[in-house]
């Protein structure tokens, strides 16, 4: 999967760019996982600007992400959400367990702050 992970003020983020669906999922949930488990702080920033598919594999594969994070005591914050996504996100009653920023700056400076 063609994924950039970056940082910025010390916060990882990470930034898919292609669908995600069926192999790609795990292939996003490895790397995501590999970056809680070696990280500090255990959160990270997934953004989603250049994802315009996502399938029940990229959502069971972000839960997962999620639940490790949590194992850990860290957050994954979402950012660049487009419609479509979005959509189904709130279809799948997941909007709520992620936390959604409207910008990347905002979600870096919630997750720079102690929690």
């Amino acid at each position: 999967m063609l994924t950039i992970m970056r940082w910025k003020d010390g916060v990882p983020i990470v930034e898919p760019n292609q669908k995600i669906i069926g192999p790609t999922s795990s292939q996003l949930r490895e790397r995501l996982v590999s970056q809680i488990n070696a990280s500090h702080t255990s959160c990270v920033i997934i953004n989603f600007a250049r994802v315009d598919k996502i399938d029940s594999s990229g959502l069971g594969a972000l839960v997962s992400v999620y639940i490790t994070a949590k194992r850990k005591k860290g957050r994954i914050g979402i950012v660049n959400v487009g419609r479509n996504l979005k959509s189904l996100i709130v279809q799948s009653w997941l909007l709520d367990t992620f936390e959604h920023f409207e910008d990347e700056d905002t979600a870096v400076a919630a997750f720079s702050l102690p929690h």
